[in-house]
Formats: C-alpha cells, structure tokens, sequence
C-alpha cells in the first residue's frame, strides 16, 4: 500500500525535478525522497498527535449538527489546493517550452534552483505523507511494522525513480498524463478536506487504465515511425539504384 500511495509522490519529484539540468535531477529526486522518508518515519514517532488531527479544531455552522474542521481536513484542502496550481501551471508552462528553442530552454532550466525544487518537493511530501501515514495506521497497529514498510517502499522507490524520470521525461505525452494525474489528485485531496470521499480504487483504476491506453499509443506511434523510416530508407535506396543505372 505504501509503494501505491508513493507513487503520487514519485510523480510530482520526477516532474519538478525535470525543471532542473539534467545532471542536478539524480540529486533532487533522491533528496526529496529521503525527506520524504524522513516526515513519514517521524509521523509515525508522532503517531498520537496524528491521529489527534482527526479531533474537530473548530465547526462551521454549517448543517443542523455544525461541520467540524479538523487539522487534517486543512492539510489535504491546502494540500490539495497547491497540487492542483502548481499542475496546472506546469502545463501551461509545457505549452510555453513547445515554442522555445534548445537554447532558451537551457535558460530557462539555468533560472531553477536546488532549493526551490526541494521547497515544493518539502510542500507535497508534507500532504502526501499525512495520507500515507493515516491509511497505515489504519492497516496495522505495530509503529515498528509501519516504519519497516514505509522504509522498504521507500528504498523501492529509490530504486526506480530513475527509471520513471527518464521514462517521463522522454515522452511528452507521458508527461502530460502524468500532470493530469496530479490536478486529479489534488481534486481528490481538496474533497477529502472537504469531507467529501472518493475511493482511492477508482483513482488508482483510472490512472491504470489511462497508462494502458496511453502505452498502446507509444506502442503504434513506434510501429508507425519504423514503418515511415522503413518506407523512407527503401525510397533511398530505389533512387540510389536508379542513378546507378542512369551513370
């Protein structure tokens, strides 16, 4: 379950990460992993004032019993709130690039700095990790079982984190589903702040169904251009052959 949560969170650093050169991106990733790690092993530590999150800090009058505002509705609001912008300023942001030359891009990337990446990777892990944390608590009673999964999803992510960068920043298309993945989450948190809740099955469900959808169109948009270079190098060849024998 740790490794599922995690995998928003892997998201959100690969694609703030990827604003930065691409020989600071390894660090920045592994960074805001390790923090991540760090704020989950010590809400766990914390485990009681949690928990305590879910007590109402004040109520609305809202409805004939009032509607209570707990610590936690206002994280995952404000959390959600921030996911959603930053986003969706990003995609905007992608518009922006399609139109910049590789030199400008280069400058623009030079602008980014270390400690601004790791701030909003600090800001997301801060969301992400209560969810985390909250759900665990639910699964086990052990805080040692907890801290041992969360490390070893942790070290799984480490692992692969590379791997889902390169592999999102390679491909435009993965790289927009992957911001709509986070506006959808964002929306799902600002809910759940809200008192509102939305399965995580069904999200998860439709994250997995839009990878299928969108790896089968990478798959014929390869078959497709070795087809085109195919048809274009057998074109090649039959000019080739063509002037030969007119020589």
């Amino acid at each position: 379950m740790e490794i599922v949560l995690g995998i928003d969170n892997i998201i959100f650093i690969s694609l703030v990460a990827g604003k930065l050169p691409e020989a600071a991106q390894p660090r920045a990733r592994n960074i805001g992993l390790m923090l991540a790690l760090a704020f989950r092993v010590l809400l766990l530590l914390s485990i009681t004032w949690v928990v305590g999150l879910k007590a109402p800090l004040f109520t609305l009058p809202i409805g004939a019993e009032g509607w209570g505002v707990t610590g936690r509705d206002l994280i995952l609001f404000a959390g959600g709130l921030f996911l959603i912008w930053k986003s969706t300023s990003e995609i905007h942001d992608k518009f922006d690039v399609a139109d910049d030359t590789e030199e400008e891009m280069k400058v623009k990337r030079g602008r980014v700095t270390m400690s601004a990446v790791i701030t909003q990777i600090v800001l997301v892990d801060i969301v992400f990790s209560f969810d985390s944390i909250l759900t665990a608590v639910g699964l086990a009673q052990e805080v040692s079982v907890m801290i041992l999964a969360v490390i070893l999803s942790m070290a799984i992510m480490l692992a692969f984190s590379g791997t889902v960068s390169d592999f999102v920043n390679r491909h435009p298309t993965v790289k927009m589903l992957a911001l709509s993945f986070l506006v959808m989450i964002g929306t799902m948190l600002v809910a759940e702040g809200l008192h509102f809740h939305i399965p995580k099955g069904y999200i998860y469900f439709a994250m997995a169904f839009s990878l299928l959808v969108e790896s089968l169109n990478l798959r014929l948009g390869r078959k497709n251009r070795l087809a085109q270079e195919a048809h274009q190098l057998a074109r090649r060849q039959q000019a080739q052959q063509l002037d030969n024998e007119r020589h």
